[in-house]
């Protein structure tokens, strides 16, 4: 196979997604039984072979004395598990044979699920980390317009609880399961936000089509463009974008990467290649030669290169996120504004044999001045961000949403000017909630009452892209 060729098999296979998705959403290959022997055996070491022995050995003494019948694929898929869990490795992991299929059903683009990205310590690694917090299940980002989303359940959240079921034993596929299920079932959810506070979400399952790109003018010379996340479609969704911005004239260019869990790595490559002619995007190392690669632009330019960027993230901004962003503040093509992003720089790969499988980590990516972020993340050129809401505040917002006075005036269907003078009558009422943050409440609550999308931008709350429109304004970007 030529290196090119092999290039390409590689960005078909490669999944750099941050949080798994319910149910994950990954580009997969597939080996036949009669393959993946093939390929285990050769090459394979006089330790290896006297490992593999010996795990026949016991699993057959086993089969033929414990006190009861067993079932050796029951043992089998424990083995496989135990494997996995030994690596400490939150993204690989043994797949069943149902895994599988919900993976499959996952590929088509739709999946009935609550949309949430989620990442969860194995139960014998977080027992061992000392982190109590380590057995609950992290939300990395929630899916727009998803249940999860329109429920008001945030990036940081943990999930201490579904359906009443604690989750400090659960595994991660555990957790996919329970969370996954037919569209208009429910599950209830309880999550940890902040130090303290506990809330309940009730939520219907749904239909989840996984969003690509939306966009917006802020002024007539100034195109905003926001990553969901990164898809088979968004190289193409992202390149329309850009060329209806240029029919319409734009000068300077905001990218909003927040809240991106990740995605394909293909398709953040073919969205890089937007930005530069040529050099370094990203580039993958690892100790299996073959799968060592470094990704460079093509020759579809389509972004001038005097056009001013700003990119926002932030904690939420995982894994292909970070790697346009690693890309464009390495190479000085964009300033970056926000908070540190979520540090995943790692690719996996979903193998299929007989009718199971894994997901192995296979390399790890490496930003064009060659750093891996894993754990670290990437920090902005400048760190812009709203604080995080205290624990009282969370509280006073919960306690609000049960008021009968702040429902019956979220269902009157009222405009921006009776808003923002019912929002100054409730800070008086409950003054650690300030004016911003309750119109931006008020807001989120009302679309969600007359079931409608909210505005792709919010400029009166979002004081981050409100400093990026000042910066774009302001002259030359200060990128070092």
């Amino acid at each position: 196979m030529e290196p090119q060729e092999k290039k390409k098999l590689w960005l078909r296979r490669s999944l750099v997604g941050a949080g798994t998705l319910v149910l994950f959403l990954i580009l997969f290959f597939t080996l036949g039984p009669a393959v993946f022997g093939q390929s285990a055996v050769a090459g394979i070491s006089p330790e290896e072979s006297h490992y593999a022995q010996m795990f026949a050995q016991v699993m057959a003494f086993v089969d033929r004395n414990y006190v009861d019948k067993v079932d050796e694929h029951k043992l089998f898929e424990g083995a496989m598990k135990g494997l996995f869990e030994s690596l400490n490795d939150p993204y690989s992991f043994y797949l069943s044979q149902s895994d599988l299929m919900s993976l499959d059903d996952t590929t088509t683009g739709e999946f009935g699920g609550i949309g949430l990205y989620v990442e969860k310590a194995d139960p014998s690694v977080a027992a061992k980390s000392g982190n109590s917090r380590d057995k609950y299940v992290e939300i990395v980002a929630p899916i727009e317009d998803t249940p999860a989303w329109k429920a008001g359940i945030l990036a940081g959240d943990e999930i201490t609880k579904i359906n009443g079921q604690a989750v400090d034993n659960m595994t991660l596929n555990k957790v996919l399961d329970l969370l996954r299920g037919k569209a208009g079932s429910e599950v209830t959810l309880t999550i940890l936000r902040g130090k303290a506070t506990t809330l309940t979400f009730d939520l219907h399952r749904a239909i989840i089509q996984v969003p690509s790109v939306k966009t917006a003018w802020i002024a007539p010379d100034i195109a905003y463009i926001r990553i969901i996340q990164f898809t088979a479609h968004t190289p193409e969704d992202f390149h329309k974008a850009i060329e209806e911005f240029k029919k319409k004239g734009y000068k300077k260019l905001i990218i909003d990467l927040r809240n991106n869990p990740g995605g394909l790595l293909e398709a953040v490559v073919k969205v890089g290649s937007e930005f530069f002619k040529g050099g370094v995007i990203v580039s993958t190392k690892s100790r299996v030669p073959g799968e060592t690669f470094t990704y460079t632009a093509d020759d579809t330019q389509s972004i001038p290169s005097d056009i001013p960027i700003v990119v926002l993230v932030n904690k939420g901004s995982a894994s292909a996120a970070e790697i346009l962003a690693g890309a464009l503040k390495d190479r000085k093509r964009a300033f970056l504004l926000g908070g540190t992003t979520y540090g995943k720089g790692s690719v996996q790969q979903v193998i299929h044999f007989d009718r199971t499988g894994f997901k192995l980590t296979m390399a790890r990516y490496y930003t064009p001045s060659g750093v891996n972020i894993d754990k670290i993340g990437i920090k902005p050129n400048e760190v812009f961000e709203d604080k995080p809401l205290t624990d009282e505040q969370i509280q006073a917002i919960q306690k609000l949403a049960e008021e009968p006075l702040w429902r019956n005036f979220a269902h009157s269907k009222p405009d921006e000017t009776q808003l923002a003078a019912f929002a100054v009558k409730i800070h008086r009422l409950e003054p650690t909630l300030g004016d911003r943050l309750l119109r931006r409440l008020l807001r989120l609550d009302v679309d969600r009452i007359e079931n409608k999308a909210p505005p792709v931008i919010d400029l009166d709350y979002d004081i981050t892209l409100k400093e990026a429109i000042r910066l774009l304004n302001a002259g030359p970007l200060p990128i070092k």
